[in-house]
């Protein structure tokens, strides 16, 4: 059984900055691309970040240059480092993957932006 669990997230003036972590267990993690997603309250989820098996990313625009995915096979755990935070920023964030056909999620970890 695929499981992913976040962690990280907290509350967070505006321009400072984060790091999520998300651990996978019941996958061989290093075949695998991870991907970042949020949801912010009355919005769709979206598309973050993602980062390959051979850690190629991709990122949404508004987040381009202010965050980093990264991943560690060994501890089989991808990152989400964020800076320079934004109110509008604000969502819960997810760790997602797909194994054997399907999507796997997390249960999301809250980032709140505000002063």
């Amino acid at each position: 059984q695929v499981q992913l669990v976040e962690s990280g997230g907290g509350l967070v003036q505006p321009g400072g900055s984060l790091r999520l972590a998300c651990k996978a267990s019941g996958l061989n993690f290093k075949l695998y691309s991870m991907g970042w997603y949020r949801q912010a309250p009355g919005k769709q989820r979206e598309l973050v970040a993602t980062i390959t098996k051979d850690h190629s990313q991709n990122y949404e625009d508004s987040v381009k240059g202010r965050f980093t995915i990264s991943r560690d096979n060994i501890y089989r755990t991808v990152y989400l480092q964020m800076n320079s935070l934004k109110p509008e920023d604000t969502a819960v964030y997810f760790c997602g993957t797909n194994h054997s056909g399907r999507p796997f999620w997390g249960r999301g970890t809250q980032v709140t932006v505000s002063s």
